[in-house]
């Protein structure tokens, strides 16, 4: 048992008689001798009567047998051997089961993290019959608890050993929440409960969770109830003023994604698409066309497969004209990374504007981020330089790196971008491995002209769209994703560290769209 010798955890089987005049031998065992005593007495008390027994069968004389009859011993004569024989296999059996039972290893006690014994044991138990859900977990663990303290301290703990979490990891997680909580200054379970959900869910891999999915996809929901009241209203009248499909239909189609910012371009292009589905897969009816919309912007989100492994430090820049949030969205990211357990240091080499600097040293001590900086008006590109450097010594798992955002379309500031991009390159090569462009949703149209001019000046690798909770313009997701041909990685749909969310295609559409069976 739990890398036991398997011959010592069972009795041994008595030894066998000897053959017809041979003195039986006594089977010895060995035992502790302060945990057997009992067991001592009976083994020595076993042998004087097994040694009496051989002596009083030596000193009989042996029993003459005519010829061609049976040899055969009287049952009388055989009596006290076999007795004593059968005397000494039980106490031996028994010697050794009670060495067995002293030396077997005892089942390991509950760890309670230091709860009651009680409360963890009835605690343990709800927990492996609860459904498998973090929330529902979570939701047993904090019950009865109002406000951060050593309880907490103690459930959490409880919670993530249970869940066969590594000591030190978990003493790490605990003390890393409880210090950010105390720079929040929050103290009431209902100012940080969702972030502690956020982080648990990170910490334990667990975002693809079907709970956390459906908690997102009421996020993105929510975000974009504005997008959907209006441009939903508009094709559920267009759907119902239809019957079969025609050239009028279609026209029309069109006139509504231009009025929901998609552009002129990506929604010509929409239209054509959908056409096209439409005729292979021989669909006639109006309301059959939402689901053919469904497929069509999935698709259209559906990320292409990339080699994500990078010699570390990986070295993420951003870039983005001033007021999309990037500051912000840096911050939330790199507290995504520091809660899946990597190292992280944030760079500000958007050294234009003093307010950025102090901005984003903030966030760095919120999220536990290192953090490099130089005065302002400091070279952009010796910040980088200097940042990639001290990454490498200090063997950071992921270097952000902010630029400036002054109008994109100065040439200077194409050419600053370009040089920080050549000095990471120079130091760490392969860096920047990722450059995220950071848009606004709400700027509708501009977002687009913005997405066009730096991937075209600067290279851009993927989207983050910030602000989706607060437009109507949400269908510009749609539009840069077609014309640029660029993944949206993630969304923003907060002003809280969680509400940085990861892009789905098939949840965005949902969300804007409805149910398949809306509006028949």
């Amino acid at each position: 048992m739990f890398g036991g010798d398997e011959d010592t955890a069972r009795p041994e089987a008595a030894a066998p008689a000897g053959e017809a005049g041979e003195t039986p031998v006594a089977v010895e065992q060995e035992a502790d001798e302060v945990a057997h005593s009992e067991a001592a007495v009976v083994e020595a008390d076993t042998d004087e009567r097994v040694a009496a027994a051989a002596e009083s069968t030596e000193q009989e004389p042996p029993v003459e047998v005519e010829e061609d009859t049976e040899s055969a011993a009287t049952p009388d004569q055989d009596e006290p051997v076999a007795e004593a024989v059968a005397d000494a296999a039980l106490a031996a059996t028994a010697v050794a089961a009670a060495a067995a039972t002293a030396e077997r290893p005892t089942a390991p006690a509950l760890e309670t993290c230091g709860l009651d014994p009680a409360l963890a044991q009835s605690m343990i138990l709800r927990l492996r019959e609860a459904e498998p859900r973090l929330s529902v977990w979570l939701g047993i663990v904090l019950e009865g608890v109002e406000e951060a303290g050593d309880e907490l301290w103690k459930r959490l703990r409880f919670l993530l050993r249970s869940l066969d979490a590594p000591a030190a990891e978990v003493d790490a997680f605990v003390d890393d929440f409880r210090g950010w909580l105390e720079r929040m200054e929050y103290v009431q379970l209902d100012e940080f409960r969702s972030e502690l959900q956020y982080r648990l869910t990170l910490a334990l891999d667990m975002e693809d969770e079907e709970d956390e999915r459906s908690r997102l996809f009421l996020k993105i929901s929510e975000g974009l109830s504005r997008t959907r009241e209006q441009f939903s209203r508009r094709l559920d009248s267009l759907f119902s003023s239809h019957g079969e499909l025609n050239e009028s239909f279609w026209e029309e189609l069109e006139e509504l994604f231009i009025m929901a910012d998609l552009g002129y371009e990506p929604s010509l292009e929409l239209v054509e698409r959908l056409r096209e589905r439409a005729r292979k897969e021989n669909v006639t009816r109006v309301e059959d066309v939402r689901g053919l919309l469904m497929a069509e912007v999935d698709e259209i989100f559906r990320l292409p497969r990339r080699i994500s492994a990078v010699n570390p430090p990986e070295v993420v820049l951003f870039i983005g004209v001033n007021g999309v949030g990037k500051t912000t969205t840096i911050a939330k990211l790199a507290h995504r990374a520091r809660m899946q357990g990597k190292k992280v240091m944030i760079a500000a080499a958007d050294t234009f504007r003093a307010a950025a600097i102090e901005q984003l040293q903030v966030w760095a001590e919120r999220v536990g981020a290192l953090f490099h900086a130089r005065p302002a008006g400091s070279d952009p590109a010796s910040v980088a330089y200097e940042a990639m450097d001290r990454a490498l010594a200090e063997k950071v798992d992921i270097l952000f790196v902010d630029t400036a955002g002054r109008l994109q379309t100065k040439v200077n500031l194409m050419e600053e971008l370009t040089k920080i991009r050549q000095v990471l390159g120079k130091k760490h090569e392969g860096a920047p491995h990722r450059c995220i462009l950071v848009i606004d949703a709400t700027t509708g149209q501009n977002a687009l002209s913005q997405a066009k001019l730096f991937k075209e000046a600067a290279g851009v690798d993927e989207l983050i769209l910030t602000k989706l909770d607060g437009t109507a313009k949400g269908g510009v997701a749609i539009a840069v994703a077609m014309q640029e041909k660029l993944p949206i990685t993630y969304v923003g749909l907060g002003e809280k560290l969680e509400d940085l969310r990861p892009f789905n295609g098939a949840d965005y559409a949902r969300a804007l769209l409805g149910d398949l069976d809306q509006g028949k």
